[in-house]
């Protein structure tokens, strides 16, 4: 067999990826939860501007419009919350065009679950359980040290804090040319030529990614972050800080630098939904690509009512990463796109 051909992934480390879905399974079960088995294929797709699907036209589709491979199971999912599950979890392939490096894979495992009536709190704590159920089962070189480093309380801190302790200013209240001159100060060359003066979130995101990132989950173990802006909400709803602040009710799971997971208090209002399709469309048709579609399966769930509920989807194989001690995600993945 060719190098070529090789698995990049060790043999001992898929059969120790294979143990890590069973637990996870065996996790999600004894917590009364069902596994669901979602289209991959959908004229679905997610409303986040920077995350764009594989297009794909059958050859035998009634339909003149593109079908999607899903980014996320997300939609389909909230269809069967709409349609009475209980508790439902997915574990299996998505795919996100344009996303290569030593921490993507166009084709990547997405573990995702829903529980209703949950709060956003209740759904961080779940995930911490799980990265502890795993990381049980790391390599007998590593185990102790996970152990340790996952042993007290995750550390949970707002987005806020953060851009104060990193950055010196609040980004909820801070005006954009304020923010641009500070990520122009401290990164200096390094910012895109391509990055518009008033494009708020695009700079705030610019730090977070060089400034804020490496440092995060990494003294005191994995680190939450909370309370992202409220233009960053995505599918999540929004709140009022006592403050004054309004805030996404959204988290994000940080360990050693490396972001694993993105969390919602899930949005159940299907007019705030036809709104955020509607600015989102308008951002994509500033940057020269095409809108989103204005009507999809999760907006008619939305209308016939999904409950409460909150959520979390987590990046399988960069927890794998974490738990091996592994640099890049081609290590713990048999095939990534350049020998698939």
């Amino acid at each position: 067999m060719s190098h070529a051909d090789r698995p990049t992934a060790s043999l001992e480390t898929l059969r120790l990826r294979a143990r890590l879905l069973a637990a996870t399974r065996a996790f999600f079960d004894a917590r009364g939860a069902f596994e669901v088995d979602t289209p991959l294929l959908s004229a679905d797709r997610v409303i986040d501007s920077h995350i764009d699907p594989f297009e794909v036209r059958p050859a035998d589709s009634p339909s003149s419009s593109p079908l999607y491979l899903q980014t996320s199971p997300e939609f389909a999912m909230k269809r069967l919350l709409a349609a009475g599950a209980p508790a439902i979890y997915q574990l299996g392939k998505v795919f996100r065009a344009g996303e290569r490096g030593t921490r993507h894979n166009p084709e990547f495992t997405l573990l995702e679950w829903y529980e209703p009536a949950a709060s956003e709190a209740e759904i961080m704590s779940t995930t911490e359980q799980l990265v502890r159920t795993l990381v049980a089962l790391a390599p007998e070189r590593r185990v102790a040290a996970l152990a340790a480093d996952c042993a007290a309380p995750f550390i949970r801190t707002t987005y806020s804090e953060l851009f104060q302790s990193f950055c010196g200013f609040d980004p909820l209240i801070t005006p954009t040319p304020k923010i641009e001159a500070v990520a122009r100060a401290q990164l200096g060359d390094s910012v895109p030529a391509s990055l518009a003066p008033d494009d708020r979130d695009g700079w705030l995101n610019l730090l977070l990614t060089e400034r804020i990132e490496p440092y995060l989950g990494q003294e005191d173990g994995p680190q939450f972050v909370t309370e992202y802006p409220a233009s960053q909400a995505a599918l999540a709803q929004t709140r009022l800080r006592p403050d004054g602040a309004v805030v996404a009710g959204r988290f994000e799971l940080y360990w050693l630098g490396l972001e694993l997971c993105n969390g919602y208090h899930e949005l159940t209002d299907p007019v705030e939904l036809r709104r955020r399709i509607a600015t989102t469309s308008q951002e994509r048709a500033r940057n020269g690509l095409p809108p989103l579609p204005q009507d999809s399966g999760l907006l008619r769930a939305m209308e016939a009512g999904l409950p409460p509920c909150a959520g979390n989807a987590v990046g399988f194989d960069r927890l794998v990463m974490r738990i091996v001690g592994a640099r890049t995600i081609d290590e713990v993945i048999p095939f990534p796109l350049d020998r698939a």
